[in-house]
């Protein structure tokens, strides 16, 4: 029989947990349900494929902006997935700021988690979303995080990550991502190691299964 997954949509500034508090509900969640039975997508790995762009034009790419993801591919598989069939996720490669060419089969699982910046910022994708965190974060944490990421994960300089923060990162929060706080069934302080948040949100995703 095929699965109609849960999909819990985890939003929130770069750095701000988000990754964290969806892995430590997966971690968690699967000693208890099993480990074939829940699963994350990262919205990062719905980047815009741009290989007919050089290295330097992909490097100038407002990366936090709706428009540099393709939205309707996740709206698709999220679909798909709900419908009870498997679809293959893009695999981002951040060193090049493109796709890889492999990609990732993911089959229907009873709870699905999806994370990004603006996963709160299209409607399209709200509405298919059983459950909506946002990650509270203060943006002066957000940015010492982001500074060890890039530079230990993905091949970045300190001059770097400061510039592209300044140009894209704060400004795109401040229009973009903060307001999709109202649409937050649960706000999240602290980051991604709010025990209370955790319990609770394991909580209620126990409680849709259940129903």
């Amino acid at each position: 029989m095929s699965v109609s997954p849960i999909f819990i949509g985890i939003a929130g500034a770069s750095a701000s947990g988000k990754s964290l508090l969806a892995g430590t509900i997966y971690e968690e969640l699967r000693n208890t349900i099993g480990g074939h039975s829940i699963a994350i997508i990262k919205e990062d790995s719905y980047y815009q494929e741009q290989s007919d762009l050089t290295f330097e034009e992909r490097t100038a790419i407002n990366y936090d902006h709706p428009n540099a993801f393709d939205h309707d591919l996740l709206i698709d598989h999220i679909d798909q997935l709900h419908q009870g069939r498997e679809v293959d996720i893009p695999i981002y490669d951040y060193t090049v700021h493109n796709r890889s060419e492999e990609k990732r089969p993911l089959s229907p699982v009873p709870v699905i988690i999806i994370e990004g910046i603006l996963i709160l910022h299209d409607k399209a994708i709200r509405k298919r979303l059983d459950a909506k965190v946002f990650m509270d974060t203060p943006l002066d944490v957000c940015l010492l995080r982001r500074l060890r990421r890039d530079i230990s994960e993905r091949g970045r300089t300190v001059d770097s990550v400061i510039e592209q923060y300044k140009r894209t990162v704060r400004p795109m929060f401040l229009e973009f991502i903060e307001p999709t706080k109202q649409f937050a069934d649960i706000i999240v302080p602290r980051g991604g190691k709010n025990r209370v948040a955790i319990e609770m949100i394991k909580a209620r995703i126990l409680q849709m299964l259940a129903n």
